[in-house]
């Protein structure tokens, strides 16, 4: 009971920590912000009070502190958007925010309210505090600060007007100064904040972002027409040159203007009509990337990295910077396609193919053991050719016959069948229909007990079914994330990297987490990290970053001592490594002085502040977290120093007076 009553309180106080190492908030929230975060500090000394009391505190109490817990989860997120989120849709949608708000805070003042502090043994001033805070949410309950009207009204009026509108200079004037965006910086950081807003919803989300995006723009090249010496974005410093010679042909008096290398498609080369984005951060032209992963790849094709999910994120930012591009360079910007929803290719196969695959579903659904490796085999290979084949196949309705034979004594049998699955679920159209075949079960029980090969083809299975959202709660649910760790730990170097993308995938989904951790996954990764020539940096780095969110996480990470070697990471690893483990660092030193100290003895500060000028974009936010939190944890440290020195100066004094 001690145990569980430390953690709880130490969880509070550190969500207070994260809370108060916030930085500044939007001019849309700012004043509700600054007094909700102002009010949470305050509640630090009653958590400190209570983490020394000895004797048992009442159940109603403890059952209140974890009330009050959830609830300051739910404020962090909130006052996080506050301070990082896009400035323009926390006006446009103030309304909404507030309400979330207000829900919050009634949340953490029923909960607060619920902790009989009175009974507690506490310092007086203490309880007088906390009484001082409730008085403060009871005063607030309900009260809404009168928004800045006017800046509402201009940003609607934008947001509202024709596309060919002209706008008028005086808003645009108004409303980069208001929202603080008269810098290519702030520019930038609210384009990454909307972009970042779309990558969240996971896939295109419609009008509203680009309407926004648009908005953006406009006021982007009002700020630049006003201050013509403004900085330029630093991908529009320096382009390398075009290979492309029909770019460089003299058109009249006037070149052709090059197109910069990070507009064109890297595998068309052509300019982007459609950027999209793939899960390892790359940017390609929609039809392009759906036509790679139709023929069945799962990697990306710039960077070979095997894709964690085959999401297509729309790219606003670099779709605004194209169109922007185009129109200073007095060209047509380029024309998207109608609909943004991938169309659907018909497949046909012939009638002798069709045949064929009749007379192997028959085989496969005959009592011959022979027959059905035969058969299971021969649908393998024809379901890794093309995508027709996928479709045809499923058509005819092999599915359930190879699910049927996943249990199957014969080892040779079953790798056939699991493969054969594996090759079907790359249409996504057949995913829904293996679920729904009850595959599951039987693809973890090859995972278990299968020949490597059949272990790989499985943890491979269970992450392109994993793409589909509500799947990643049914393959957590059915015990595939033990096997996978174990494969992770054992396998090849083909069946660690199968299992650590099906995992990576499963994780996402927040319930998974702490299901990988029980599982023994933090100790595997750290050998991983430290294996000499091991070649799974990148994945057990990745692994490491979706996970240190969760409590479970932080402690086995802890644990397991990973200080110095993320520090190692942050130095000297690849730009992606040390983001991850910049990202990992984050919530590890969350409201953690020991870590904090920890990570500075190492010297991570200077590492920390190259990362933050010249590391990936998040890899620079994740740098200023730390950088911050670590400068403060310095200055409180020298704070504290300086209050013993001249307490223990002052005591001496004393001591000093005394004598006769």
């Amino acid at each position: 009971m001690e145990e569980e009553k430390g953690a709880l309180v130490q969880g509070l106080i550190e969500a207070v920590n994260q809370i108060a190492s916030i930085g500044d908030y939007s001019c849309a929230v700012k004043k509700e912000y600054c007094n909700l975060a102002r009010r949470l500090k305050l509640l630090t000394p009653m958590f400190e009070e209570i983490r020394e009391i000895k004797e048992q505190i009442p159940e109603e109490t403890v059952k209140a502190l974890v009330s009050l817990k959830e609830a300051l989860v739910s404020a962090k997120e909130l006052l996080i958007f506050g301070s990082e989120g896009s400035k323009i849709y926390l006006v446009l949608e103030r309304k909404q925010i507030m309400h979330k708000f207000h829900e919050v805070t009634a949340r953490l003042e029923q909960a607060l309210s619920r902790i009989s502090h009175e009974n507690l043994d506490i310092l007086e001033e203490v309880k007088e505090q906390v009484e001082l805070v409730l008085a403060q949410f009871r005063r607030a309950k309900g009260r809404v600060d009168v928004p800045d009207v006017e800046l509402y009204e201009d940003l609607l009026s934008l947001y509202n007007k024709n596309n060919d509108a002209e706008a008028d200079p005086e808003v645009l004037r108004r409303l980069a100064e208001k929202l603080q965006l008269v810098g290519i910086a702030e520019l930038m950081q609210e384009s990454l904040a909307l972009h970042e807003m779309v990558s969240a919803s996971g896939g295109d989300p419609g009008a509203i972002f680009e309407k926004m995006s648009n908005l953006l723009k406009e006021i982007k090249d009002f700020v630049q027409t006003e201050n013509p010496n403004l900085d330029a974005p630093a991908r529009e410093k320096n382009l390398p040159p075009s290979s492309s010679s029909a770019q460089t042909t003299a058109v009249g008096n006037h070149k052709a203007p090059v197109i910069p290398d990070d507009f064109r498609c890297p595998i068309s080369l052509e300019l982007m009509k459609d950027p999209v984005i793939v899960s390892t951060g790359q940017t390609y032209e929609r039809s392009c990337i759906e036509k790679w992963l139709e023929q069945g790849h799962r990697t990306c094709p710039k960077t070979q990295q095997t894709l964690s999910n085959p999401a297509l994120t729309p790219n606003y930012v670099l779709r605004s910077l194209i169109a922007q591009w185009c129109e200073t360079n007095g060209i047509d910007p380029p024309k998207r396609p109608s609909s943004s929803q991938p169309s659907k290719t018909k497949f046909a196969c012939s009638p002798a193919e069709l045949t064929k695959i009749q007379i192997l579903l028959c085989k496969l659904s005959s009592s011959n053991p022979e027959d059905q490796r035969t058969a299971a085999g021969e649908i393998r290979l024809l379901a890794k050719r093309n995508a027709d084949n996928r479709v045809a196949i499923a058509e005819a309705g092999a599915i359930p016959l190879l699910v049927k034979i996943l249990s199957t004594p014969d080892s040779r049998t079953q790798e056939h069948a699991v493969t054969a699955l594996l090759n079907l679920s790359i249409c996504e159209d057949n995913k829904g229909s293996i679920i729904s075949s009850g595959a599951v079960p039987g693809i973890v029980q090859v995972l278990k007990k299968g020949s490597m090969e059949a272990r790989e083809n499985a943890a491979a299975t269970l992450f392109s079914l994993s793409v589909v959202d509500e799947n990643k709660v049914a393959i957590g649910a059915s015990g595939a994330i033990p096997p996978l760790v174990t494969l992770l730990s054992e396998g090849t170097q083909r069946g660690k990297k199968d299992a650590a993308t099906a995992l990576f995938n499963l994780c996402i989904y927040q319930g998974n987490k702490g299901k990988t951790v029980r599982a023994g996954v933090i100790p595997t990764l750290m050998r991983l990290l430290t294996e000499p020539g091991g070649g799974m940096v990148d994945e057990a780095l990745a692994i490491l970053a979706i996970l240190a969110s969760h409590p479970e996480a932080k402690s086995a990470i802890g644990a397991a001592k990973a200080m110095p070697v993320l520090v190692d990471f942050i130095g000297n690893g690849l730009p992606r490594n040390k983001e991850n483990a910049a990202a990992v660092l984050v919530h590890l030193c969350a409201g953690d002085q020991q870590h904090l100290a920890d990570a500075e003895e190492l010297g991570v500060m200077g590492h920390l502040v190259d990362l933050a000028q010249n590391g990936t974009d998040r890899g620079k936010r994740k740098a200023a977290q730390l950088l911050q939190r670590l400068s403060r944890f310095v200055e409180q440290q020298k704070r504290s120093q300086s209050q013993a020195e001249a307490q223990a100066e002052q005591s001496l004094s004393q001591s000093r007076a005394q004598q006769p």
